[in-house]
């Protein structure tokens, strides 16, 4: 089947919250851990041959957030991260090569840890945090396949695969004709609220407001951490990033 029989992304000019991201381990700690916490077994995703990681998905969307999902990503036992421009292997994206980081996860289980807002054009985007002294990163083509066809997008990745303001400050992405969310089919989620608690909160703000991410609720807190309540089988659950 071709990429024009996957279902389309519905037209949406406007900047919002496309994704959480759930970092694991393994992908398969990453799938027990959503079953236990969701009362939802993940869906199928695919691998990254950019990074060396490989994801499963499961659909968040409603009216507040359409086209919404979570990502269970993790670093794929199987592959290496393409070389970059320095002929080196890149560092993975969402800080997954951080040591630390990873001890927490092999110590605490997986954990809510950044999240991907989609924007109509990621260079204009990227353009307007440098003009606030942030550095997005590179823009960077990538594609996956699935059963369906070929997912094409372009995301934003520093050289360091580092997350900024402690995850809160998201990845930009721009999808192509089509958007992976369209074709997952429910499965009981929905993402009812995002709060990004920080104590740079003024200057998280302003960041967002650049990207032309209106609306989101920033909070100004001692401690930096992502909270996002889902509405589940089991019923309301809140994930938190404090502690990655």
């Amino acid at each position: 089947m071709s990429a024009a029989s996957l279902p389309p992304a519905q037209p949406d000019a406007t900047p919002r919250l496309d994704h959480l991201v759930v970092l694991a381990d393994t992908l398969e700690a990453g799938a027990a851990w959503c079953e236990a916490t969701l009362g939802v077994a993940p869906g199928p995703g695919g691998e990254h041959p950019l990074f060396g990681t490989h994801n499963r998905l499961l659909a968040l969307g409603g009216e507040a957030f359409p086209l919404a999902y979570l990502e269970i990503i993790a670093p794929n036992p199987r592959a290496e991260p393409a070389a970059g421009a320095n002929g080196k292997p890149r560092r993975r994206w969402f800080d997954m090569d951080d040591e630390a980081l990873r001890a927490t996860l092999r110590t605490h289980g997986p954990r809510l840890a950044h999240w991907v807002a989609r924007v109509p054009d990621v260079e204009l985007a990227t353009t307007r945090l440098a003009a606030q002294g942030i550095d997005r990163g590179d823009v960077l083509r990538a594609s996956r396949m699935t059963p369906a066809g070929l997912l094409e997008w372009q995301i934003t990745v520093r050289p360091d695969g580092g997350r900024l303001m402690d995850g809160c400050l998201p990845t930009l992405i721009e999808w192509g004709a089509v958007h992976p969310a369209a074709g997952m089919p429910p499965c009981g989620l929905a993402l009812q609220a995002l709060t990004l608690r920080h104590p740079r909160a003024e200057t998280l703000r302003a960041a967002l407001a650049a990207a032309g991410l209106e609306g989101v609720h920033v909070v100004p807190a001692p401690e930096p951490a992502i909270e996002a309540r889902l509405a589940t089988p089991r019923g309301s659950v809140t994930l938190s990033s404090a502690g990655v």
